[in-house]
């Protein structure tokens, strides 16, 4: 699946200040390649947007978003303190992106994370099957805890979708333990928890701290690329939980137009208030502002 860039689509279906997409990746080009190469091998997933990120950012403009979170992943050690400080220097000229950092469990992770902390980084990014390492590995304490002290949320890739359903890096029992342990932390469950759906909504009516972003799963297209059906989410959870989830894309990496990340959101018939939580208000509450 694929898509002819610019989508023109995007343009008839704004979304409401102040416009926040949650969840973007933006990494160095041979790192981006070796990420969609391996999404292909795995999904059959091809791509046509583009990875620059002055590109990223234009594309993201031209669909509306005032701002966007900038997040990297390192799916080996050794790579994160390089790949953190590219992507605060592709945020220190940027108007838009809000740079989160990465670490990898066999890293330094102490200093590591600090490193990027005090170079400003936003919040923490962790791709838990992919890094192998996930809310409930101790290697990973240190960055936990750097954050409960420095008030930065964390954003994980929680969920057993779209491929990772065997992976002992997530699920709902590595992310509760997650949340027993460190009650402070704003912490984001990305794609909505899915497959494990059910259980990280009760998370986020439960917990004060967790969060949820729509990214892919709440897309027009999820039956057909992640086999996951939007619709299972009512309207009456949305409004409950508004304060709670947050729109993201997972854009440049989709097989789709962006258009398509959201516009089944935008036809719900939601309340104005939902959905300027949904596309912005969330999103700076997580980030604490």
């Amino acid at each position: 699946m694929s898509n002819s860039a610019p989508d023109s689509s995007d343009k008839l279906a704004p979304v409401p200040d102040p416009g926040v997409d949650a969840h973007v990746h933006v990494m160095p080009d041979g790192l981006m390649q070796a990420i969609r190469g391996a999404l292909d091998d795995a999904a059959g997933w091809t791509f046509d947007h583009p990875t620059a990120p002055d590109a990223i950012e234009d594309r993201l403009a031209a669909a509306g978003v005032e701002r966007f979170f900038a997040l990297p992943y390192a799916h080996k050690p050794g790579i994160a303190t390089e790949l953190n400080e590219w992507v605060l220097e592709q945020a220190a000229d940027s108007e838009r992106a809000i740079p989160f950092a990465t670490v990898h469990g066999d890293d330094d992770v102490e200093a590591v994370v600090s490193t990027a902390v005090d170079a400003g980084a936003r919040g923490l990014k962790f791709q838990c099957p992919v890094q192998g390492c996930g809310p409930a590995d101790p290697r990973l304490d240190p960055a936990f805890e750097l954050a409960t002290a420095h008030d930065l949320p964390i954003v994980f890739h929680a969920g057993t979708a779209p491929m990772f359903e065997e992976s002992p890096h997530v699920g709902a029992d590595q992310f509760e333990s997650f949340l027993e342990s460190y009650p402070d932390v704003r912490v984001c469950a990305a794609h909505m928890g899915a497959y494990e759906v059910d259980a990280f909504l009760a998370f986020a009516r439960d917990y004060e701290n967790v969060y949820l972003d729509t990214t892919v799963a709440m897309a027009s297209v999820a039956p057909a690329v992640i086999d996951f059906d939007p619709a299972t989410i009512s309207d009456d959870v949305l409004e409950e939980l508004s304060a709670s989830i947050m729109y993201g894309s997972d854009y440049p990496n989709i097989p789709y137009p962006y258009a398509r990340e959201r516009e089944h959101l935008l036809s719900r018939s939601l309340s104005p208030e939902t959905r300027r939580d949904l596309f912005g208000r969330t999103a700076e509450r997580f980030l604490g502002e």
